[in-house]
C-alpha cells in the first residue's frame, strides 16, 4: 500500500490538483464552505477553543479558516534573549548538524543545502557546518509561521519545483524531497548571523505568503526569482522574535538553517517532538 501511495505521488498532476483545490479553498460558498470546515474540524480533531474565532460560520472561506489567528496569549513566547523559539506548531521531522553541505531528510536519505536554498553556493556557504531543523505542519496545525529570533530580511528566493506531499511516508521514500518541491527561501540577518527559513510547498498547498510580499506562489513558474532587501533605513524589513513572517494555505514544512557554533538544540527536542509556536527550541552558545 505504501508503494502504491508513492507511485501515485509521481503520477498524479500535482500542480493542477493543488491549484484547483486552491480555487475551492478561496471561494466564499456560504453554507457549503461552513459544511466543509465543520467536516475538516471533526476529521482532524482541531481544537477550535484556541482560535480567535471558534465557529465555522465565522469564516467566509476555507482559506480564512485554515490561516485562522489564535487567541492572544495562547502561545506564550520564550522571551529569554538566549533562547531560540519554535517558529510553528507542528512536529520535528529531523534536526542536527549540516554535514558536508547535506541535511538529513529521513533515515538513509539526505539532500543538498545548496539545492534547497536555490542552487547558489554563496547563499549556502554561511550555513555549511552549521545546524538545521525540519518541522512538519499537519493539516490540523496552526499555519502561520513566526520568527524564532529577531531578524532583518536580506533576501527572498522563489524556487520552482514539484508538489509532492511532505508527510513522513513521502520523506522516507522520495529522494531530495525538500530540495525538489516548490519553496520560498528567506534569509535574515540575526544575532546568530544569517538565518535561513524555508517554506516548502506540497500537494494541495494552495498558497505560500509572506507578511512583506503577500502571495509569493501561486502563480507557479519555471524560473528562480530573487529579491534583495536593505539592511538599514526606512525600507529595511525587521521582524521581532515571535512576529508573524508568513503562512501556508494548507499544510507543509519549514526548514531552518543556522551557522556553525551559534546554537544548541535543547535536549528534549528530538525527531517526533510536537512543537508549539513560541516555545523554547534551542539556546545560544
Amino acid at each position: 500500500m505504501d508503494n502504491l501511495k508513492i507511485t501515485l505521488q509521481y503520477l498524479m498532476p500535482k500542480h493542477f490538483i493543488s491549484r484547483l483545490v486552491g480555487k475551492l479553498a478561496a471561494a466564499k460558498l456560504g453554507w457549503f464552505t461552513h459544511f466543509l470546515i465543520n467536516r475538516f474540524i471533526k476529521a482532524y480533531g482541531i481544537n477550535m477553543s484556541e482560535a480567535q474565532f471558534e465557529k465555522a460560520s465565522d469564516y467566509a472561506s476555507f482559506n480564512e479558516f485554515f490561516t485562522r489567528p489564535l487567541k492572544d496569549g495562547i502561545r506564550p513566547l520564550a522571551s529569554d534573549a538566549n533562547i531560540v523559539a519554535h517558529p510553528v506548531d507542528g512536529c520535528i521531522s529531523q534536526l542536527g548538524p549540516i554535514v558536508q553541505g547535506q541535511l538529513v531528510q529521513a533515515k538513509n536519505h539526505s539532500y543538498s543545502l545548496q539545492a534547497l536554498l536555490g542552487g547558489d553556493i554563496a547563499t549556502a556557504e554561511p550555513f555549511i557546518g552549521g545546524d538545521f531543523a525540519t518541522i512538519y505542519l499537519a493539516p490540523k496545525d496552526y499555519h502561520r509561521i513566526h520568527m524564532p529570533v529577531s531578524g532583518t530580511l536580506r533576501q527572498m528566493i522563489y524556487v520552482p519545483g514539484d508538489l509532492f506531499s511532505v508527510n513522513p511516508l513521502t520523506a522516507e521514500n522520495v529522494p531530495d524531497l525538500f530540495a525538489r518541491n516548490e519553496r520560498v527561501v528567506t534569509i535574515f540577518d540575526t544575532e546568530l548571523g544569517p538565518m535561513a527559513l524555508v517554506l516548502v510547498g506540497a500537494t494541495i498547498v494552495a498558497s505560500i505568503e509572506t507578511v512583506w510580499a503577500g502571495t509569493v506562489t501561486p502563480p507557479a513558474g519555471k524560473n528562480i526569482f530573487r529579491w534583495s532587501y536593505p539592511a538599514h533605513g526606512k525600507n529595511a524589513i525587521t521582524l521581532a522574535k515571535g512576529a508573524e513572517m508568513g503562512r501556508f494555505k494548507l499544510g507543509s514544512t519549514v526548514v531552518l538553517a543556522f551557522p556553525a557554533n551559534k546554537l544548541q538544540f535543547l535536549a528534549d527536542q528530538q525527531p517526533g517532538t510536537v512543537t508549539r509556536m513560541g516555545a523554547p527550541f534551542a539556546e545560544l552558545r
